[in-house]
């Protein structure tokens, strides 16, 4: 599980990597979403995401850190198809008409959530 986890957050900071660099890559990707698969897909892959960070968080440096993230993550995919395809679009398009800053800035973010689940995710004292 807890290799499941790294890949998450190597995963998290190469999406924000990729941002930063070419913001234009990552809005091309976004839009598979913006299908009803794509929103299946999404909340498949959060609820996932979700019970890996949870499963993992005990033997975590931060296991409330980890439990609380998973927990939010695992409630946004379970409500991820109730956003629907309308409102995943016109968000979509709102943030390709704001330009490649929104995409960066966000993507600072992301690397942010990357680099603290890694540091989260590396074991306490007396358990590596």
């Amino acid at each position: 599980m807890k290799y499941l986890a790294w890949a998450i957050a190597l995963i998290v900071l190469l999406a924000g990597v990729t941002g930063i660099v070419a913001p234009e890559r990552l809005l091309s990707l976004r839009g598979i979403a913006a299908t009803q698969a794509g929103l299946l897909a999404v909340s498949m892959a959060r609820v996932a995401i979700g019970v890996v960070l949870i499963m993992t968080a005990p033997r975590s440096r931060a296991p409330k850190m980890l439990q609380i993230a998973g927990a939010a993550v695992l409630f946004a995919g379970l409500a991820t198809p109730f956003f629907g395809v309308e409102r995943t679009r016109a968000v979509l398009n709102w943030e390709a008409a704001q330009g490649p800053t929104l995409i960066r800035v966000g993507s600072l973010a992301v690397v942010a959530i990357g680099g603290l689940l890694a540091v989260a995710l590396t074991p306490r004292r007396g358990h590596a």
